[in-house]
């Protein structure tokens, strides 16, 4: 089988649709194309309940550290008991993810990510240590270009972007924070919980703005660019008062010996002075204001990259993944059982993948790199009895020829699973 870096199993279309062009096809007459449909009813409706127990596992696992938690624990379980349950957790969701065609992001990954230039012109630096764990998985590359200001006019910048990313973090307990001498009321996140994230179109330059630790600061250029001018205007400034400054001064040590008559003489000389002196101060204060009004930038530009792509957070993340992972198990089971079902001549795993692969370059101009594997193995997985006999959906023999049930057959399969998941009622 092919295997392809710039490519994924991800099929990005949704399961409707592929029913749709897999009827339209023309390989099922009219019969057969009806049966083929409640084929693929039968098989969804297995997938979602299947689904049921991973979705509750998840949920079971999370409650003790779901920072929204709105419901109370009957029995508080022990640090051990926590333990067991954030590893199965951890384990659970990353096998729906993977399951969801998404990939785990590597160390290579992130560093090449965060070496690019970044739409956010800001320093951000991520406290590791923070974490009890943090793991962060994606899906889809593409590419958005936009117009960034530079000194001298406008530059396009093309950037890399992840369509979607999944990102899952515990931060420590609280003696960890206490020790750092860190106060708990601000830090912004609850420690010993749990987040998980959800975000779309996220630059791979900024997957540092994802973490809720971050540190935000001026970059050096930022930093000059503000304090050079600020130097140069502030010694101009000074030089133009510094007459007045020495005025001031001078009043200052011989007040004492002054009278009203000096006062008189020198007011002109005195008002000159404290004028020079507020011009220094309203320059002073001018920078500030300014170097307030780019934090506050960055601040919004941080604010509208968590605000606008976020798609889901903590628990409502495992209704989406999961629901991703069955729509697409559902689209690999039907597609591969498809080609089997009307293919004239026998194939083997590898050719299946190949004839997959084009048909759906052909059909919606996509490259994808199909899950085969994970499909056939499903289409295995799926026993039932059809006449007394044991038989699963697809078979494969000695030279792993792949051998698919009917319509019929394969319908019965589906249904005999369907009718024994309770066997409460003999």
């Amino acid at each position: 089988m092919a295997e392809y870096k710039d490519r994924e199993a991800f099929i990005p279309y949704r399961k409707a649709d592929v029913i749709e062009l897999c009827v339209e096809d023309g390989k099922l007459g009219a019969a057969d194309a009806k049966k083929f449909r409640e084929f693929c009813e039968i098989v969804s409706s297995y997938y979602h309940f299947d689904f049921l127990k991973t979705i509750e596992s998840l949920k079971d696992n999370f409650a003790h550290i779901n920072p929204d938690a709105d419901t109370k624990a009957r029995i508080v379980p022990t640090p051990q008991q926590c333990k067991e349950r954030e590893m199965q957790l951890l384990e659970k969701f990353e096998e729906v993810l993977q399951r969801a065609n998404y990939k785990r992001l590597t160390q290579e990954e992130w560093e090449q990510a965060t070496s690019q230039e970044s739409l956010i012109t800001l320093k951000m630096q991520v406290d590791f240590d923070d974490f009890e764990r943090w793991v962060c998985y994606h899906r889809g590359d593409g590419k958005n270009t936009v117009q960034i200001k530079k000194l001298f006019g406008k530059k396009e910048l093309t950037m890399d972007t992840y369509e979607r990313v999944v990102l899952l973090i515990q931060f420590k307990d609280e003696a960890y924070f206490k020790a750092k001498k860190r106060k708990l009321e601000t830090l912004g996140f609850q420690p010993g919980k749990m987040y998980i994230y959800m975000y779309k179109k996220i630059p791979k330059a900024d997957m540092e703005v994802l973490f809720p630790n971050v540190k935000i600061s001026m970059n050096l250029k930022d930093r000059l660019m503000l304090i050079v001018p600020a130097c140069a205007a502030g010694f101009l400034t000074l030089f133009k008062i510094l007459g007045s400054l020495l005025i001031i001064a001078a009043i200052v040590l011989y007040a004492v010996g002054i009278t009203k008559d000096e006062i008189k003489t020198d007011m002109p000389t005195l008002i000159a002075a404290l004028t020079g002196l507020g011009i220094l101060g309203g320059f002073v204060f001018k920078q500030y204001v300014g170097y307030k009004n780019k934090r506050m930038k960055f601040l919004k530009d941080i604010t509208d990259t968590l605000f606008f792509r976020c798609l889901d957070f903590n628990g409502g993340v495992f209704n989406t993944v999961i629901d991703t992972a069955e729509e697409e198990e559902c689209k690999e089971v039907i597609l591969a059982y498809y080609h089997l079902l009307t293919s004239k001549e026998a194939l083997n795993e590898e050719q299946l993948d190949n004839k997959i692969e084009h048909w759906l370059e052909q059909k919606f101009n996509t490259k994808v790199d199909f899950a085969v594997a994970k499909a056939l193995g499903k289409l295995e997985h799926l026993k039932g009895k059809v006449d007394g006999a044991e038989q699963a959906v697809v078979s494969r023999d000695a030279k792993g020829v792949c051998k698919a049930l009917a319509i019929d057959d394969a319908k019965t399969v589906i249904d005999y699973i369907w009718d024994n998941f309770y066997s409460y009622n003999d």
